[in-house]
C-alpha cells in the first residue's frame, strides 16, 4: 500500500518550519555536545554481539520504541527502504530455521525476537509521502539495478542504526549471516518486492556465553588523509 502524497510547504509556511527546525537543533546542540564515556561504551566501545539468551522477553512496547529511535537515521532523499520482521512465534522460527546453518539454529530458536533486517526494492514509489517537495520518481523507475543498489545500500545503514537503537534501549543485540536470502525470501517475501539483507537476535542475553573481544584495527592500519 503507498502512502498518500505530502503536500510539500511553500512560502511564509516553509520559511517558518525552516526557523523551527534552525532553533531545534541549536537548542540540542546546547542541552547535548555529545554522549558521554558511559553512553558511547553502551553502544559500541564496551558492546558485544550475543549468541545466548536468558527468557526475559521483549514487549511489543520495546519493539516500537526501537523502530521511532530508528527511522529518524538519515536516509538519501529520505528514501526509508528498510523493512523489519520481527520473528517472535514458533511458526515464524520454524520457516527461519529452513534457511539456517545448523550451528545458528540454537541462535535463534533461543532469542525472543530475531529480527529480519529487509529492504523494499521498490521504496521509490513512497517518494512523494518521504520526499514531498520533489519528484524523484523518475531517477528509480525503470532501473532496477540502481532501485536494488540504493534499497541495499540505506537499508544496512538503517539495519545498523536499529542495532544501536536497540542497545542504547538496555537490549543486547546479535547481527547474523549463516542463513540463505532465497529461503528468507521464499518463505517471508514471495510475491512481494522485499529483499532480505542479514538478520539480528534481539533480547536480554546470557554473558556466559561469551569469549574474549577480538582484536580491532588501530587508525593508521586503515585510515588516511586526503
Amino acid at each position: 500500500m503507498i502512502k498518500p502524497p505530502q503536500s510539500a510547504p511553500v512560502g511564509e509556511e516553509l520559511e517558518a518550519l525552516r526557523a523551527k527546525t534552525h532553533r531545534e537543533i541549536r537548542d540540542l546542540r546546547q542541552k547535548i555536545s555529545h554522549l558521554g564515556p558511559d553512553g558511547i561504551e553502551l553502544i559500541l566501545s564496551g558492546a558485544r554481539s550475543h549468541y545466548a539468551w536468558t527468557d526475559r522477553p521483549v514487549t511489543e512496547e520495546t519493539l516500537r520504541a526501537i523502530y521511532d529511535i530508528v527511522k529518524m537515521g538519515p536516509t538519501s532523499m529520505n528514501s526509508s527502504p528498510a523493512r523489519f520482521v520481527f520473528v517472535r512465534t514458533d511458526e515464524g522460527r520454524e520457516k527461519l530455521k529452513k534457511s539456517l546453518k545448523p550451528t545458528n539454529v540454537p541462535k535463534v530458536v533461543t532469542a525472543p525476537v530475531t529480527v529480519i533486517i529487509a529492504h523494499d526494492t521498490e521504496f521509490w514509489r513512497e517518494l512523494l509521502y518521504l520526499f514531498p517537495h520533489e519528484d524523484r520518481r523518475h531517477h528509480f523507475d525503470g532501473k532496477p539495478e540502481h532501485s536494488e543498489d540504493t534499497a541495499f545500500r540505506n537499508g544496512t545503514l538503517q539495519g545498523a542504526y536499529f542495532m544501536i537503537a536497540a542497545r542504547a534501549l538496555g537490549l543486547d543485540v546479535g547481527a547474523m549471516s549463516g542463513f540463505s536470502n532465497e529461503i528468507i525470501d521464499q518463505e517471508f517475501f514471495a510475491g512481494t518486492t522485499l529483499k532480505s539483507n542479514f538478520l539480528c537476535n534481539l533480547g536480554y542475553a546470557d554473558e556466559t556465553a561469551l569469549f574474549h573481544k577480538l582484536p580491532r584495527f588501530d587508525f593508521d592500519d586503515v585510515c588516511s588523509f586526503a
